[in-house]
């Protein structure tokens, strides 16, 4: 054992990981070209990040429908599992591991990514937010209601683009499945007023979750499959809680030890304050933690202090860091000299080309 729990080995799946320091998945909008393809320079920022004990890649959209945002790189092509490739050779070459988080964006997208079509979701309601679009923010729109059958079309989607993940390189893939993006959207009251075997019951806003963890299990092995949620997710993309929402992820949460060899869940504590909302729970890891059997990882505004302490309690078993990861490409090597944190800049986070990407300095330069 070490000073700091984070700095413990963990075995996750089939792999023996050197820490507990997980890298959080997070859109940076550089895959700035028509094919939103991977490219060197996505290549060199996830590589200078390999000492993390495991990447878990920028959200990947699962096929074209998916997109929401500029400048996000897919999975669905040839291209762009060629491009991941460079990325996961990067990171294997300096002894990392790497999931690829896999997306679809559901309604919070603009019909200019579609050819004027409207962007999908479980119902026709309008999350009232905004778009990143190649013309800037716009409002989003009534979204159209998925047929049945489109449903069962988008879960293959996620299990194509788990081979393609598998096909470049990646040591696993993550199904995206929060902060109010498509399988969040079924998850609530507030997005899905369904009355098929797809809304109503917590059962139902789950099936096409847990039919797209079976499909892409099957296909690739639950031991390379992890999934991520946010059960307190409140007043953004449209996402609103209710006395349904967390007996709802209690339900999914409590369903999950049935998939013993699931590599993980990614829960995420509170984006932001919901002391004063009604039904939210505030501390996810110890509300949770009891709920499910499996390795557990935490996420959100975690520092060396409380993540140390939410291993320490048993509450986790590995923290996903995600903002001082990016200023701080070191950032496993600084939590064992005791150094400290350098600060990052979000004026840059989705801007193109190095600046806030690539070139922030390790200790050693």
């Amino acid at each position: 054992m070490v000073k700091d729990a984070l700095l413990n080995p963990i075995k996750i799946g089939r792999y023996e990981l050197p820490n507990r320091v997980f890298m959080s998945p997070m859109t940076r909008s550089r895959a700035d070209n028509s094919e939103n393809v991977a490219t060197p320079l996505i290549a060199e920022y996830y590589s200078q990040r390999a000492s993390a004990g495991l990447i878990i890649s920028e959200g990947s959209q699962v096929s074209k429908q998916g997109v929401g945002y500029i400048n996000t790189p897919g999975i669905h092509s040839q291209a762009q599992v060629e491009g991941w490739k460079q990325v996961t050779r990067a990171v294997h070459d300096r002894n990392g591991h790497i999931f690829c988080q896999l997306w679809h964006c559901g309604r919070m997208s603009h019909p200019d990514f579609h050819n004027g079509q409207l962007p999908v979701a479980p119902s026709a309601i309008n999350p009232r937010d905004k778009s990143f679009t190649p013309d800037g923010f716009k409002d989003t729109v009534t979204p159209r209601a998925l047929r049945v059958s489109e449903i069962h079309d988008i879960t293959m989607d996620f299990k194509k683009a788990a081979e393609n993940a598998i096909a470049a390189g990646f040591d696993g893939v993550e199904i995206h499945s929060a902060n109010g993006y498509l399988f969040h959207q079924f998850f609530t009251n507030c997005s899905n007023i369904r009355t098929d075997e797809y809304g109503g019951s917590h059962e139902n806003k789950a099936r096409f979750f847990f039919e797209t963890i079976d499909t892409v299990g099957g296909t690739i092995g639950f031991e390379r499959v992890g999934i991520r949620l946010n059960p307190s997710a409140h007043g953004f993309f449209g996402i609103t809680i209710d006395q349904d929402t967390i007996p709802t992820f209690e339900y999914i949460v409590e369903r999950l030890n049935d998939y013993g060899n699931l590599v993980y869940a990614h829960l995420v504590e509170p984006m932001a304050p919901v002391d004063q909302v009604p039904y939210a729970v505030k501390e996810i890891a110890k509300h949770f933690r009891p709920r499910y059997n499996g390795t557990l990882v935490i996420n959100c505004r975690f520092n060396l202090d409380s993540g140390n302490r939410v291993l320490e309690e048993g509450l986790a078993d590995a923290v996903a860091f995600g903002k001082p990861f990016i200023s701080n490409p070191d950032l496993v090597e600084r939590i064992r000299r005791g150094s400290g944190w350098a600060k990052w800049d979000e004026n840059t986070f989705y801007t193109p080309g190095t600046k806030g990407y690539t070139d922030y300095p390790g200790l050693d330069g």
